[in-house]
C-alpha cells in the first residue's frame, strides 16, 4: 500500500478522480417539507411559467421566472430588465447559483408577442413560450 504523503511519489503516482460519468448513482428519497422549504427559499423553482426551445436540437427547459440580462463593454454584468433587447442574455429562473439556463447575448429579436418570443443569438436560435393554464 502507497503511503500518499510520501514526499517522493510523482503525480502519475497520485489517483486520480474518477469520471462521474461511471460513478454509482445513489437514490435519495426527499421529503416533501424538504422541497417545500427550497421552492420557499427559491433554491429551486415550483411552478413552471417560462418554456424555452433551442432550434437545432429541441432542447427544452422550463423556469418560473425570467430576467434578461445586459452586459457593459467588457462583458460584466451591467443591468437586468423585464424585456429583451439586442446584447442582452436571457437567465433562467431561480436566480442563483443554480440557475436553469442563460443563453449568449441576442443578435436578433424574430418575432416578439406577448406570451412568445423568437430570437437569435451568436450560438443558437431559441423560441421562449409563456406557458398558459
Amino acid at each position: 500500500m502507497k503511503d500518499w504523503n510520501d514526499p517522493q511519489l510523482s503525480d502519475g503516482d497520485m489517483p486520480q478522480p474518477k469520471s462521474k460519468l461511471n460513478q454509482i448513482k445513489i437514490p435519495v428519497v426527499v421529503e416533501d417539507d424538504l422541497i417545500k422549504a427550497a421552492v420557499d427559499q427559491g433554491v429551486v423553482d415550483g411552478e413552471k411559467n417560462w418554456k424555452l426551445v433551442r432550434e437545432r436540437d429541441g432542447l427544452t427547459c422550463t423556469s418560473a421566472r425570467i430576467t434578461w440580462l445586459e452586459w457593459n463593454e467588457t462583458g460584466y454584468y451591467k443591468a437586468r430588465h423585464d424585456e429583451p433587447a439586442e446584447g442582452r442574455s436571457l437567465l433562467m429562473s431561480p436566480f442563483n447559483q443554480f440557475f436553469t439556463w442563460q443563453t449568449t447575448g441576442v443578435t436578433r429579436i424574430v418575432e416578439q408577442r406577448e406570451d412568445y418570443i423568437k430570437f437569435e443569438t451568436k450560438n443558437s436560435n431559441y423560441e421562449l413560450f409563456k406557458i398558459t393554464k
